[in-house]
């Protein structure tokens, strides 16, 4: 279904503008204001996202974290509202199975500042990881869980945009919606979110996605046009055996003999069925089962994960994976329960780019804006952009050699925070009197 958006450029024949004609004096001011607005608000930008940081929370329902950028936008004057509500107790189960907390609902938040259409939506994840921070911070979080992937950083920058817009809000020839979003790392917040209306009510034309990289030179901007991330399918396989003495296997069914016939089969899929020129990347992260020697147990599990840039790579697999191990578990004997998770693709729309670049460079210096390659990891963001046209960008949030995302020593540079704020301020302001009349929608 075509958005309002694509059906405007439809109609009026937009072209597109070159980054040279959108170099205007009036652009080059509004991109000055807004970079001294951001560094003006640099401290409470550091602030919010230390509190955030010391705090961190796994999964789709986070509690704390939500109500700490509630608290945030209420100080703005800026209304919000929950998205997300109750999960299905299927959910709930199948996440539990692949070793997530208890999830029972969705602690997404959502804001608009300005009124009627077009509207962009900016978003940022705020979920963390299970991974023990090791550094010498004086925030570091002290719980076994830990902001290792810089979603503190992605909230506390859309913070700081917030406090940008609201101040800038007469100028918007349209709406921007805020999307705070829990459960990135599950591969299915973004899904929440979309199913429970994100995108609709004001309807969104276009998205703007950031994130951080450590190991990137602080204040550089990098963006894949077309696939900008591969897609993840996750297959949590838990094998029924039949237990006993490992003297007597005649009388068992070997649930730890299945699984490695399982783990070699699917990782001869990868090089016996797949086009060696699709990017496929197949995973056993988890093999496990068993207690002593002299036992043959009675389960074992498998955990399987398939990222592709490909998506008839990803369509093959799919469809192959379960049959293997049907007929694998099933030929000794043996009974299984499956679950299978999917994150698609993130698609960053050329147009979209073509727009937002030389906004984006407004900010950061026109030679810090790259192309890059697409990202072999996963992003849920794809979750919005198979809706709507949608850019994810890279923001360098540090050098060459640090440690990278997800590490127990990751560490960013906070002088990323208010460029971040201004990119997602610049972006979303401009694309609005690009696009916009400012009136309501009927």
């Amino acid at each position: 279904m075509s958005t309002e958006y694509e059906k405007r450029e439809k109609q009026e024949n937009i072209r597109d503008v070159s980054a040279s004609e959108k170099v205007s004096g009036k652009n080059r001011e509004r991109a000055v204001r807004i970079r001294e607005r951001a560094e003006k608000i640099r401290s409470r930008i550091v602030e919010d996202r230390r509190v955030l940081h010391q705090d961190p929370e796994i999964g789709m329902d986070l509690p704390r974290t939500s109500a700490y950028i509630c608290k945030c936008l209420d100080e703005m004057g800026i209304s919000w509202k929950m998205c997300g509500g109750p999960l299905p107790r299927k959910m709930t189960e199948d996440y539990m199975a692949a070793g997530f907390p208890r999830m029972e609902r969705a602690t997404g938040v959502t804001a608009v500042i300005g009124s009627g259409s077009p509207c962009i939506l900016l978003r940022a994840d705020m979920d963390a990881l299970p991974v023990k921070e090791e550094n010498e911070l004086s925030f570091r979080s002290c719980s076994g869980t830990g902001h290792m992937c810089g979603h503190d950083s992605h909230a506390a920058m859309l913070l700081g945009a917030a406090r940008i817009l609201k101040d800038m809000e007469g100028e918007l020839k349209g709406s921007v919606k805020l999307m705070f979003q829990p459960g990135e790392e599950t591969g299915a917040g973004a899904r929440v979110m979309v199913e429970n209306g994100v995108l609709e009510n004001p309807k969104v034309d276009a998205a703007l996605g950031l994130h951080v990289q450590t190991v990137e030179e602080t204040g550089t901007a990098g963006y894949a046009a077309g696939v900008n991330s591969a897609s993840l399918d996750s297959f949590i396989l838990k094998i029924h055996g039949k237990g006993g003495h490992s003297s007597q296997p005649q009388l068992c069914v070997d649930p730890l003999m299945i699984m490695n016939q399982v783990y070699q089969a699917v990782n001869l899929l990868v090089t016996r069925e797949t086009d060696p020129a699709a990017m496929v990347a197949l995973t056993c992260g988890v093999a496990k089962g068993g207690t002593a020697v002299n036992i043959i147990p009675e389960e074992a599990e498998l955990h399987i994960g398939v990222r592709t840039l490909d998506v008839a790579a990803a369509n093959h697999l799919n469809r192959r994976i379960p049959e293997l191990i049907d007929h694998y578990v099933k030929a000794w004997g043996g009974t299984y329960d499956l679950t299978v998770f999917h994150t698609p693709c993130t698609y960053t729309d050329e147009k979209l780019c073509r727009e937002l670049v030389p906004y984006i460079g407004m900010i950061t210096g026109e030679e810090k804006v790259h192309q890059i390659p697409p990202m072999t990891g996963t992003e849920d963001f794809g979750y919005v952009t198979e809706n709507v046209p949608g850019m994810f960008v890279f923001i360098g949030a540090g050098e060459p050699g640090n440690a990278p995302l997800h590490s127990p020593h990751m560490v960013l540079d906070e002088d990323v925070l208010p460029v971040g704020a201004a990119v997602y301020a610049m972006a979303s302001v401009s694309w609005l009197e690009e696009h916009g009349t400012g009136k309501e929608d009927a």
